[in-house]
């Protein structure tokens, strides 16, 4: 394993990164584009493009919101200096933090707004949780569908040709674009990399049996997964829609965006620490995002949150290296015991099957045993044993 010399970021990241002759990597690399960049021209330009779309009769642009921090700074662009009339369109996963739940229901107050929240069945939720976990290990793999189609489904349903999301995670995350691509949304991107080449009809009873996967079929149909099938690119052609990010056109920070819309609007952050990272602004739309959601992560690749966060924030100038490290020795490992244990019962499943489900997804280029134990390398130098091997 090899790791960013600037940042904490590995080689075999979840999100594919590129290395310089410097060891730097993508994501550090596009991130130095943001000094060089002219935002106040930017935002020009976003306000012309705005322009194109503003109606007399109709919304003049879908908003994805979940609540947080960069949905709150997203709809404050849009409403306050834009003067645009937005639809704000939430898909709910069932399980909010508290805090996040009120954000959530505070928007349409805070900047007088229509808000659709889209809740599918909690039981059919329960079942994709299951499913998501055994079949690809992301238990959230129901939210990232329902983040990137619901909205769709309503800007098509209301004819609302422009969105705008906020920033692009996987340019923020590994520079997989650069700032002057100004990169949409499209549904290749959406397929491919968020839902990781998995679709609705891959959980349903058929999709199961047609990946031979038959044995963990959840009595999922159709109709059940609705809210998760993506329209089709004539529905899409006919309205005319397109998802622009907001993270191109103004100099994007989710610490400052917190920041703002707290003293703005009340904006509240998780009342509790995680357990996985020292961040408390981020991933209030699911509880389970910054617990074993993430646990699985580093099952996976080795790594976790205490990683990306510290190292967004060497990149801001807010943290050094060293202190990125220490974040990472403290939170990375960590097996969240209370998040876990609500998920279980959520689900109905016992801890033994939890790991020996987890032990399946663990990438053999990170880790190996040793007595009965999973060994890493750590990026600090030397080797740990990070739990026992599932029997």
């Amino acid at each position: 394993m090899n790791y960013c010399t600037n940042c904490l970021v590995p080689s075999l990241s979840a999100v594919a990164v590129a290395f310089d002759e410097h060891g730097v990597c993508s994501a550090c690399r596009v991130s130095r584009q943001r000094d060089q960049i002219d935002w106040d021209r930017r935002f020009d330009m976003l306000r012309e493009l705005c322009d194109e779309y503003r109606s007399e009769t109709n919304y003049d642009i879908v908003i994805p919101v979940s609540g947080g921090k960069d949905s709150y700074f997203q709809t404050h662009v849009a409403t306050k200096l834009l003067g645009l009339k937005p639809l704000l369109v939430t898909y709910h996963g069932n399980n909010y933090l508290p805090e996040g739940e009120y954000n959530l229901l505070r928007m349409r107050e805070a900047f007088d707004c229509d808000h659709i929240i889209v809740r599918p069945s909690t039981d059919v939720l329960i079942k994709m949780n299951r499913l998501g976990f055994k079949v690809q290990g992301d238990m959230n793999w129901h939210a990232h569908c329902g983040i990137f189609t619901t909205p769709i489904q309503v800007a098509l349903r209301y004819k609302v040709p422009l969105m705008m999301w906020g920033e692009h995670g996987f340019l923020d995350l590994g520079g997989m674009y650069s700032y002057n691509d100004f990169v949409e949304f499209t549904a290749k991107h959406r397929l491919e990399h968020s839902l990781r080449g998995f679709d609705w009809h891959d959980f349903t009873d058929v999709g199961l049996d047609r990946m031979g996967r038959g044995e963990l079929k959840e009595g999922l149909t159709d109709k059940d997964l609705l809210w998760a099938q993506y329209p089709s690119d004539d529905e899409i052609d006919e309205v005319g829609v397109r998802g622009i990010y907001l993270g191109n056109f103004v100099d994007w920070d989710g610490h400052k965006n917190a920041e703002l819309v707290a003293r703005e609007y009340g904006w509240k952050p998780a009342d509790i620490e995680f357990e996985r990272t020292y961040r408390r602004s981020s991933n209030l739309d699911d509880m389970h995002e910054n617990g074993i959601h993430d646990y699985l992560k580093f099952v996976k690749f080795g790594y976790g949150r205490g990683t990306d966060h510290a190292s967004k924030d060497i990149r801001a100038g807010r943290m050094t290296r060293e202190q990125g490290i220490e974040m990472v020795r403290r939170y990375d490992h960590v097996k969240p015991r209370r998040d876990l244990d609500r998920w279980l019962r959520y689900v109905g499943m016992d801890e033994a099957e939890f790991d020996r489900i987890c032990d399946t997804f663990r990438d053999p280029r990170v880790w190996r045993q040793e007595d009965g134990y999973w060994v890493k390398d750590n990026i600090w130098g030397g080797s740990s044993r990070y739990g026992r091997v599932a029997e």
